[in-house]
């Protein structure tokens, strides 16, 4: 890919291939380099570093690979960076490049917020969890936004906390997770600015689908099950310090345009528990995809996440929920028997396996039109997660 040199440069979105050249690293006059949204891949060529004039760094949501390059903390002109939406690993280098990533982030007023959701309408909730609801708003420029509004901020003086917090988040780029575009805070609220997902969750796309619309196909459902480990990957061994998601389920694995799978929600337990002690005393999840050792003690860790990928990988293959509560006739010990269906359930898929006939909970939606072996392995993948034998 040949470019020649000036002072600006954007081929955004305009889904080109190939890598970025050492040769760039020429281009001394260079002020703003902008290639986000392509099919770029390769590493990042440690040469960037050489562009002293550069302003304006985006090569977000492309196929980069490999670490970030350390060279990138000697462009003392650089003001906004923006690697997410890529297979990087690393931190963006130094701590002044720190400050640069997050002051990429929109620092939204309430008002902006409110008119965008149309006061918080109801009608515009995308859902809701442990951590607060969800509205689809749209921005002036009609940009379409997602706004998670935050609850469990009782503590006075914890916007600092917030903040420090936020950024953590802000840094953790990757190609499998969603990224943040802003954040707003006032005196009792905290909200979150996320771009909104056109094909929503995972979840939705598997049980909520209207009559006409696609459904999940196996080479869709397969690429959601690796997408979503290589996020969970990144957050467990190439953030630091290490980011828990704790909430892992297929209703937070979101779906872009292209049906690519991004991990939503991860750091947001640490969030909202900011203001606690280092042991979490309140379990955060969803029942049917929480850990029995997080359950019982309170304690999270990477177990934890892998857990819940397991279950998520059982509601990729059969499309059922992992706790259906239609079916519970009683409501006494409705814990401990939501906890035996599931492990009955995970029996019950051993069996079928050993019997070879794991034909017969898979999704009926897909019409048969899976490949064999690689079910096989997921479920295989699953049951390992889980820890059942």
């Amino acid at each position: 890919m040949g470019i020649k040199e000036k002072c600006k440069r954007s081929l955004a979105g305009n889904r080109i291939t190939g890598g970025i050249l050492e040769q760039f690293g020429n281009l001394s006059s260079l002020t703003s380099l902008d290639l986000e949204g392509n099919l770029l891949d390769g590493q990042i060529p440690a040469s960037l570093g050489q562009l002293s004039k550069l302003q304006l760094l985006i090569l977000s949501e492309n196929n980069f690979d490999g670490k970030i390059p350390d060279s990138i903390a000697n462009i003392s002109s650089l003001t906004d960076i923006r690697l997410a939406y890529n297979n990087l690993s690393g931190q963006i280098p130094g701590e002044d490049d720190r400050r640069i990533a997050f002051g990429q982030l929109k620092r939204f007023a309430w008002r902006e917020l409110q008119i965008a959701t149309d006061s918080f309408n109801e009608r515009n909730v995308l859902g809701q969890g442990g951590f607060g609801k969800v509205y689809k708003g749209v921005l002036p420029d009609g940009t379409k936004i997602a706004v998670k509004r935050l609850t469990d901020y009782e503590s006075p003086g914890g916007e600092a906390a917030f903040l420090r917090e936020v950024e953590l988040i802000s840094v953790a780029v990757h190609r499998n997770l969603l990224k943040l575009i802003g954040f707003c805070t006032t005196q009792t609220e905290r909200l979150l600015v996320y771009p909104f997902m056109l094909n929503l969750s995972v979840a939705c796309r598997l049980r909520d689908f209207k009559p006409g619309e696609p459904i999940l196909d196996w080479p869709t459902r397969k690429r959601v099950a690796i997408g979503t480990a290589r996020g969970l990957e990144y957050l467990h061994e190439h953030c630091n310090p290490k980011i828990i998601h704790r909430d892992v389920k297929a209703a937070n694995v979101l779906l872009d345009e292209y049906f690519e799978p991004v991990v939503g929600d991860f750091g947001l337990a640490k969030l909202v528990d900011v203001q606690k002690t280092s042991v979490t005393t309140q379990v955060r999840g969803t029942m049917g995809h929480i850990a029995p050792e997080y359950l019982s003690t309170g304690k999270s860790s990477e177990r934890t996440d892998v857990f819940g990928y397991g279950i998520m990988l059982l509601e990729l293959v059969t499309g059922q929920r992992a706790i259906d509560f239609s079916r519970l006739e009683e409501e006494d010990d409705v814990l401990l028997l939501d906890h035996v269906r599931l492990i009955s359930f995970v029996f019950k898929v051993k069996k079928l396996q050993r019997e070879g006939q794991l034909g017969s909970i898979v999704d009926g939606n897909l019409n048969q039109n899976y490949d064999e072996e690689e079910l096989e392995m997921i479920i295989q993948i699953a049951l390992l997660c889980t820890s059942i034998t």
